[in-house]
């Protein structure tokens, strides 16, 4: 028998599954277990860390040129991040045909990584460049090679690891930095993720629409929701009659809307979820490589 779950509210939370297909959307809360900081989390709502935004990269040279400065240095540890149990437990829940899909608002691919198949990157991805001019992709990977062969010693800098494989450096640190530009026609590098201040493609939200339509309720996963781009599936959800459940730490902007809401980290809550719905999160494809 599994051991009975502390949390107020988790007994509501299995019934939510129970007879249901249920979407998720999911957040930074989810990855923060893996060692990669949120914005708005407990742990980091009172640092000061300002986002780039969109419109500032697209015309300042400067702010292009400090965004990949921190970003050369927080890479290395942003993509050595691993699945936690959370992003396993989501994967073992898809696979049991209980979950049909993860509108995700994460950047970090963990949860492809822990095997889940259908996931809606709202945000995009952070291991994709883009060039502005072109529209060419290439790897994140190989531009850090790029960015370390013009910047010797720079990725080696100590700094503390921000949100969305950023580090905090600041301006006055990074004004000598070289950034590179496309091979193919030398126009601008961007990473292919949505900056603040930016919209998320239309097909990508297209697609978390019919995913959300395709189901019966919806599970929010370590997001506060704070962002709209997130809060409008919740609001939606609520407005069709479909059940909302909740796992965050902490009251989130939907947990009005929400039928039940477990106050918890998903990498403890969504492992017991597994269990208490007599799954295994061995029965996640990724789990015999995680």
């Amino acid at each position: 028998m599994p051991h009975p779950a502390p949390w107020i509210g988790f007994e509501s939370l299995t019934r939510l599954f129970r007879n249901r297909s249920v979407a998720v959307l999911s957040g930074a809360g989810v990855s923060t277990e893996s060692g990669i900081p949120d914005y708005r989390g407990p742990e980091t709502k009172n640092t000061d860390h300002t986002p780039i935004q969109y419109r500032e990269f697209l015309e300042e040279p400067e702010t292009r040129r400090h965004y990949w400065a921190r970003s050369a240095v927080g890479w290395p540890t942003f993509d050595a991040a691993s699945p936690n149990e959370g992003h396993r437990a989501l994967a073992a829940l898809e696979a049991a045909g209980l979950v049909t899909g993860i509108i995700t608002q994460n950047v970090d691919r963990l949860h492809q990584a822990a095997g889940s198949e259908r996931v809606v990157e709202l945000h995009g991805a952070l291991a994709e460049v883009r060039c502005l001019n072109c529209g060419a992709l290439s790897s994140r990977r190989t531009l850090q090679e790029r960015l370390t062969q013009l910047n010797p010693g720079w990725s080696a800098r100590a700094a503390d690891l921000a949100p969305d494989g950023d580090a905090n450096l600041p301006r006055s640190a990074t004004r000598s930095f070289r950034v590179p530009d496309c091979r193919s026609c030398g126009g601008i590098l961007k990473p292919h993720v949505v900056f603040f201040g930016e919209n998320a493609a239309s097909d990508r939200v297209e697609e978390a629409w019919s995913l959300l339509a395709a189901s019966d309720a919806l599970l929010v996963a370590g997001s506060s929701l704070t962002v709209y781009s997130g809060f409008r599936f919740v609001r939606q959800a609520a407005q069709t009659d479909r059940p909302v459940g909740i796992v965050n730490l902490g009251e989130t902007r939907g947990t009005p809307l929400a039928s039940v809401h477990v106050d918890g980290k998903t990498g403890e809550v969504l492992p017991q979820l597994v269990n208490a719905l007599g799954l295994s999160p061995e029965s996640s494809p990724s789990s015999s490589s995680a």
